[in-house]
């Protein structure tokens, strides 16, 4: 059969919206942080004009417009959630300003990519004198819901995983765009005796599951990530921390790459429905296999041969999971993620919607 040869596209100008509640810079707060900075980088790198319109702090090197919002201050409560009514207020006028503004002079952008999980792009979309898509990171919830219906149809919609546009089809129909990551930057390690978690240490992440689940298994383990909620850190995480668990901080890609490289596995414990999974994405690419619940868009993420998946919540399932886990082939683990989990072919779909957005708007 003869390969279909992939489209190739004029470079756009293209307005790149995110999620304004943290900085877009290293080390990144979570995967929605970490997708936008690699998208931005790589439409470039692609010759694309972007602007990406952002939290103040966000990386300079991408040519940030900041957002007029002030940063999550010090809080005893969770930093990604629990943010004061005035930050939130800040939040919507900041949206608001932005689409007011494209409203009336955005027609020096050939398509809007709303990464921000707010409801006001969406809600305002139909002012907009260009298309835009939205990229759904979340399952549905009710502010964004509301903001599809006053839609009307004026945007396009995708989802992360196939698990993610399931759960939003009965509000709006979407594209199938799974997050991809660098291969180049999360390159092959070696491996280890030793495990790793990271991302956000919030509850519903359940990283103590993780060390209850390699504390049975014996295979020490090292977490990593920003501490979101330091209630549940100290109250669940930290007391199980020793020689056999230890917590290396929130590090940057790079070195969070060398760690994860140089792991014997990859344990993923959420215990809500993961909308995609890019950690376990991130582990494959350096080879290391991925032990990991059952939820969510993660059976999507871990083929056969590159991870085990365990029963959702059993710590005893996981345990298993780890053991056979480590003893799976390093190799094929990185060359499903190079195949099959590359920002590259995330872009290439992206790219692909962007004109399909674009014959759409010119055949209107």
């Amino acid at each position: 059969m003869t390969a279909i040869p992939r489209r190739e596209h004029d470079p756009l100008r293209i307005c790149l919206v995110a999620n304004c509640r943290f900085p877009i810079v290293e080390p990144f707060t979570g995967g929605l942080e970490s997708m936008t900075w690699h998208l931005a980088r790589e439409l470039v790198r692609r010759g694309h004009e972007v602007s990406l319109f952002a939290a103040p702090g966000s990386d300079p090197s991408l040519g940030v417009i900041e957002l007029e919002v002030d940063s999550v201050p010090a809080q005893s409560g969770r930093q990604d959630i629990d943010v004061p009514a005035a930050v939130e207020v800040a939040e919507h006028h900041a949206y608001l300003s932005l689409m007011l503004d494209l409203a009336s002079a955005g027609d020096g952008f050939d398509v809007m990519h709303n990464n921000s999980l707010h409801y006001l792009p969406v809600a305002m979309a139909r002012t907009l004198p260009m298309p835009m898509v939205t990229t759904l990171h979340t399952p549905p919830f009710p502010w964004l819901e509301s903001a599809i219906r006053l839609d009307r149809g004026a945007s396009s919609f995708a989802a992360v995983s196939q698990h993610t546009a399931d759960t939003w089809a009965a509000v709006t129909d979407t594209t199938y765009v799974p997050n991809g990551i660098d291969v180049d930057r999360w390159t092959a390690g070696p491996g280890s005796s030793t495990a790793v978690w990271s991302g956000r240490l919030v509850a519903e992440k359940a990283p103590h599951h993780a060390v209850l689940a390699a504390r049975r298994a014996g295979v020490p383990l090292v977490l990593a990530g920003p501490i979101l909620d330091m209630g549940y850190y100290r109250e669940l995480v930290e007391p199980l921390l020793g020689a056999e668990a230890t917590y290396a901080g929130h590090l940057d890609q790079a070195d969070l790459a060398d760690l994860v490289g140089a792991s014997s596995v990859a344990l993923v414990t959420p215990v809500w429905d993961e909308p995609y999974g890019l950690v376990a994405a991130e582990a494959l690419a350096c080879g290391t296999p991925v032990a990991a619940y059952a939820r969510g868009g993660l059976p999507e993420v871990i083929a056969p041969g590159t991870g085990r998946l365990a029963l959702p919540g059993d710590v005893d399932d996981l345990a298993r999971a780890i053991t056979e886990a480590i003893s799976l082939d390093r190799a094929t683990c990185r060359a499903h993620a190079v195949a099959s989990l590359s920002l590259g072919a995330m872009v290439d779909r992206y790219e692909d919607l962007y004109a399909r957005m674009q014959d759409r708007r010119l055949a209107a």
